[in-house]
């Protein structure tokens, strides 16, 4: 994509940011360039989330030499909108009651060998699909049915271009690779009132984003995206899955590898060149 894009990085405040979240925050940056470079707060994890690390994430990111256009959004300003997308796909939408170990209990019986995973775990059986909305109760999460989605549409086959890989191929799912290796992926989580997936692609068009730079991770969240976008008439941006950044030992960062924080490394008297050189960048 040419310069102008509209890009953005979005940090959960539940815990520090490491060398990954530095090398996703400048690629973001990098790849807006002369565009716009957004921040959002993805707060909707109340539990987990912290004030002291949101305000750690602006002192991070601000000792990067990353700038952003005011004001930060948060999700937790922004329940009513995923309200409304949430009523917007009730029609295709059921409640579930299903927890883990009932999903890993349906799967596992009478099949052997691996259970079917997805970018949200294993893939949901479809244990609650005939439930209607109206029997919904405050245990319960609130899934998408996949198939009646599709038929809604009138397709049988979703895809979007990633432009790291390579610009001109599509990447495509059949409602049947959705349903066997996504599955009737979750809408609004226990407590929250929305799910990671709805909440991100409200907020990617609310803030006008034309590129979506992200790990490739969430390569296959990308699918549930386009999807989402689809139901809610919304505009499809362009996408980057970027690399990983990871452990001598090949594994990915996490939050909880605070060896790695940005935070320690500032301590132990780090410049922010010295992280740009650690990250390849």
């Amino acid at each position: 994509m040419a310069g102008g894009a509209v890009t953005r990085f979005a940090p959960s405040p539940t815990g520090l940011l490491h060398l990954g979240h530095a090398y996703a925050a400048l690629v973001a940056e990098r790849l807006a360039d002369p565009g716009r470079f957004l921040l959002r707060i993805e707060d909707i994890d109340r539990d987990r989330c912290r004030p002291e690390y949101e305000a750690a994430i602006h002192e991070d990111l601000a000792w990067l030499g990353l700038s952003w256009q005011q004001p930060v959004m948060r999700q937790t300003d922004r329940m009513q909108a995923y309200r409304d997308a949430l009523a917007r796909l009730a029609p295709l939408a059921y409640p579930c009651q299903c927890r883990r170990g009932d999903i890993r209990a349906v799967l596992s019986a009478p099949q052997e060998g691996a259970l079917p995973a997805g970018p949200d775990g294993l893939v949901y059986p479809g244990t609650c699909r005939a439930r209607g909305l109206s029997d919904a109760g405050p245990g319960d999460v609130i899934r998408l049915d996949v198939a009646r989605a599709f038929d809604a549409l009138g397709i049988d086959r979703i895809g979007f271009r990633d432009e790291s890989i390579m610009p001109d191929q599509d990447h495509v799912l059949t409602k049947d690779q959705f349903l066997d290796g996504i599955g009737d992926v979750i809408l609004s989580r226990r407590g929250m009132g929305t799910s990671y997936h709805l909440a991100v692609v409200v907020d990617d068009a609310a803030q006008g984003i034309t590129l979506v730079t992200r790990g490739k991770d969430l390569f296959d969240s990308t699918f549930i995206h386009v999807l989402l976008q689809k139901l809610l008439c919304l505009p499809t941006p362009a996408y980057h899955h970027h690399r990983l950044i990871r452990d001598d030992a090949g594994k990915r960062l996490a939050k909880r590898d605070d060896a790695r924080a940005l935070r320690h490394y500032r301590q132990d008297g780090a410049t922010p060149q010295d992280i740009r050189r650690m990250i390849g960048l």
